[in-house]
């Protein structure tokens, strides 16, 4: 058994916003700040959060390079979220394998990243990065190494085995060299998980078995994964000992990376199990509960939260079909230690009001540093207890719905959600993500199947975020339309931090887009800033989307995943843009890392604080780092 490992004393970091973006702010360390809370909760009150802070991965600096022009490069890597108060970076690169050459002249304090318009780009470039801390540089971060001759694309290209087409990747640090790692389904029949270090080396693969080759998106095998809204698998380091381990919902026949097999006389019994990050070896199993058994396996979506505040724990809703109509609903949560997984609570829908729909969203809603487990409809405590139910005002299921800060003037977070033909008409709604109060709804005549709905800061002219499906793009806190032209929207698809402001570009159907509220134009030719398929990409298997999004490498901004369409080499989009906006790993952010965990519809993922036009400075997590 791996030991018990430490946790870092937390460090204090403070930033501050100018028109320029965000530079850090020199003084003394700032006590722990919270956003958020509802009507009557005071953000921050310490009488409310836990006695300890959330145990999240212990990162290095992401350091990567992009050739950005025939004669540039763009050097970008992490602050992360508990670096001190006016630390400064310097930035390194040997060329041709020679001696590593210090490039900037003084401390760089803004954005963290650098243009390198003196490299030989005729020989191979490795970049490293050392922090500055009071005067003294302190050790120096993994290296990327940009080949010779490198193409002018703003990708990083990882190689995969031969196999077949993939829908999901997930990520986390399964070596624990502070970098993340990949893991990823293989749709075939039966279907498999394979892993892979950062660099492509291949880990180990798990066959699903004989119970994964029935792949029907509403009453598949009881091993099946990954087909639908369902996923059954997530990656994160569970027992907080710096190696993330891959939760994966199991039946009779699966073969894990170690060559053993799981066997249970019941095909239809399933079971969670725990595998080794770097091996894919079961280090726990548990049987999922029995309720609904009757009723044939149950699809999965997985997900991981801090529902005490401090541990992490795995989150997972469960469903089958009743007969050929309504649905069962469970949802269950689960610790694992690192020696046992043990089920810490169950939810039962049975006649309960409370709808559900394509994602799970694990946030703390109320600002107390614990996290709740939020459906479309309705909102579960961290202890699995029903906080409340938007069904007795009016809600029904929906395809998606989002959580985030989106009014900085009003206390908390708030939610978005459209639906799915409510008889009532209502098609989208906006509220208070601490209590469930709804501030604002759009009803319209007849029903219809509002199938997309976004949230995000796309138009600087008004405060706070815009949300928009297909009857206009309106700005959330004051439910007034930012454009007027309803036809002159972006496609509600999903959104992405690419170009280094703060307001957000879009990702639609492999390509990333500005809309330009000054110059609005209709959903199918916003301007484009990259075209996906230019560089090899192939939307995902079983629909129009990346196989993950997220912070993942350089600075706070967003990468997205493809493959190609060999399904041998992973193609990960990483800006090519340099910005003068400084903020800490969107990943040490813990709403945003929650996000990170779950799939379901892809869906943009949001921080816990106001990350748009006009920010203020963004609160400190309040967090520690496992050991590695």
């Amino acid at each position: 058994m791996r030991p018990r490992t430490k946790f870092c004393a937390v460090l204090a970091v403070t930033t501050l916003l100018t028109g320029a973006g965000v530079v850090v702010a020199l003084g003394a360390a700032a006590a722990p700040v919270r956003s958020g809370g509802g009507p009557g909760v005071t953000a921050g009150d310490p009488s409310r959060l836990p006695a300890d802070p959330r145990r999240m991965e212990s990162l290095g600096r992401g350091v990567v390079a992009v050739r950005s022009s025939g004669s540039q490069v763009l050097v970008s890597w992490r602050l992360l979220g508990l670096d001190p108060a006016g630390i400064g970076f310097n930035v390194y690169r040997a060329t041709g394998g020679g001696a590593a050459v210090k490039l900037n002249p003084s401390p760089l304090t803004g954005g963290t990243n650098y243009t390198d318009g003196s490299a030989n780009l005729g020989q191979s470039n490795t970049y490293h990065v050392r922090p500055v801390v009071n005067g003294a540089e302190q050790a120096p971060s993994r290296s990327f190494t940009l080949s010779a001759n490198h193409a002018t694309e703003p990708v990083v290209r990882v190689p995969l085995r031969a196999g077949g087409a993939v829908k999901f990747v997930w990520v986390g640090d399964l070596d624990g060299d502070g970098e993340y790692d990949y893991v990823l389904d293989r749709q075939t029949s039966p279907q498999t998980v394979e892993a892979y270090r950062g660099n492509g080396q291949f880990l180990w693969s798990v066959n699903m078995g004989p119970n994964s080759t029935n792949q029907n998106n509403i009453e598949g095998g009881s091993a099946t994964i990954d087909v639908g809204h369902n996923d059954g698998v997530t990656v994160y380091d569970l027992d907080s000992d710096g190696r993330a381990e891959v939760a994966l919902r199991i039946a009779n026949g699966v073969r894990f990376g170690n060559g053993t097999t799981f066997t249970n006389s019941d095909n239809n019994r399933q079971f969670i199990a725990i595998l080794d990050g770097l091996t894919g070896a079961p280090r726990a199993t548990a049987p999922v509960p029995t309720d609904y058994l009757a009723d044939g396996p149950m699809y999965a979506r997985f997900g991981v939260g801090h529902l005490d505040g401090v541990n992490p724990s795995l989150v997972a809703f469960m469903k089958n079909r009743i007969g050929s109509g309504d649905f069962n609903l469970m949802m269950t949560a689960w610790r694992f230690t690192g020696q046992s997984l043990s089920q810490q609570w169950k939810w039962l829908r049975g006649n309960q009001n409370t709808p559900d729909g394509h994602n799970t969203r694990i946030i703390d809603v109320d600002g107390d540093g614990r996290d709740e487990v939020a459906e479309i409809g309705f909102v579960l405590n961290g202890n699995g207890t029903l906080k409340y139910s938007l069904g007795p005002q009016g809600v029904i299921h929906g395809d998606r719905f989002h959580i985030a800060k989106m009014d900085p003037n009003r206390p908390g977070l708030q939610g978005y959600g459209v639906q799915q033909v409510n008889p009532s008409g209502l098609r989208q709604y906006y509220y208070d993500a601490a209590n469930g109060s709804i501030i604002w709804r759009h009803v319209e005549s007849g029903t219809a199947d509002v199938g997309r709905g976004m949230a995000g800061d796309i138009d600087p002219r008004f405060p706070g975020m815009e949300v928009w499906s297909f009857s206009g793009l309106y700005n959330a806190p004051t439910n007034r339309l930012a454009e007027p032209n309803t036809s002159l929207q972006p496609w509600p698809q999903l959104g992405l931090w690419w170009d280094g402001d703060v307001t957000m570009e879009l990702l639609n159907d492999g390509k990333i887009e500005k809309w330009n509220p000054n110059s609005p134009t209709a959903s199918g030719s916003v301007p484009r800033l990259v075209s996906t398929w230019n560089y090899g990409a192939v939307n995902a298997s079983q629909g129009v989307q990346p196989t993950f999004v997220g912070d993942i490498l350089g600075d706070w901004r967003e990468e997205v995943v493809y493959t190609n369409a060999s399904y041998n080499e992973l193609i990960i989009f990483t800006t090519n843009q340099p910005s003068g906006t400084r903020l800490y790993t969107l990943a040490h952010n813990p709403a945003y890392r929650n996000a990170m965990t779950l799939k379901g519809y892809m869906q943009s993922h949001h921080v816990d604080y106001f990350l748009g036009a006009g920010m203020s400075t963004p609160p400190r997590p309040n967090i520690s780092y496992a050991a590695r």
